[in-house]
């Protein structure tokens, strides 16, 4: 007998993940969300707001050090990789058997790459959009290759 399919969907951008399940009826409802510590925070409440500084040999003139990324991309990759960890934390758990995530192009990646083997063997795909803030009721044409449509008793 064909094991019953227990799909996740994780719908992410950089500072929000909602963790999605599907309904007997296939509804799609939000179980979890995960939000970034740093999700409202400006550049200066996340690190320091003074730049370092440096001195060139011979000469008095003090040269601002320019961080090398912005800090917001990087909490953006962190969140990402906590994302990641998550997911592989459920499915080591067995919280699922079927896998599709959904973030922006630039995000999907980072996540990606972070999966582990378990999690990547149940990935049945993945969606370069953003849908975070898109309701529930209106996740299922976006996601219409691995969700079907609900069905009410009547």
């Amino acid at each position: 007998m064909p094991l019953q399919r227990n799909l996740l969907i994780v719908i992410a951008d950089g500072e929000h993940a909602r963790f999605i399940r599907e309904a007997p009826d296939h509804a799609l409802y939000t179980a979890r969300t995960l939000d970034s510590a740093s999700a409202h925070q400006r550049d200066s409440e996340l690190a320091s707001d003074r730049l370092g500084a440096k001195m060139h040999t011979g000469s008095t003139a003090h040269h601002a050090v320019q961080p090398r990324h912005a800090l917001h991309v990087l909490a953006k990759q962190e969140f990402a990789h906590l994302l990641a960890a998550e997911t592989n934390a459920a499915a080591e758990r067995g919280e699922f058997n079927a896998l599709v995530i959904a973030a922006p192009a630039r995000i999907l990646p980072e996540i990606r790459e972070r999966l582990s083997l378990q999690a990547r063997q149940l990935l049945q795909g993945t969606l370069a959009r953003d849908l975070v803030k898109t309701p529930d009721h209106e996740l299922q044409p976006h996601l219409a290759d691995w969700v079907r449509p609900v069905h009410r008793a009547g």
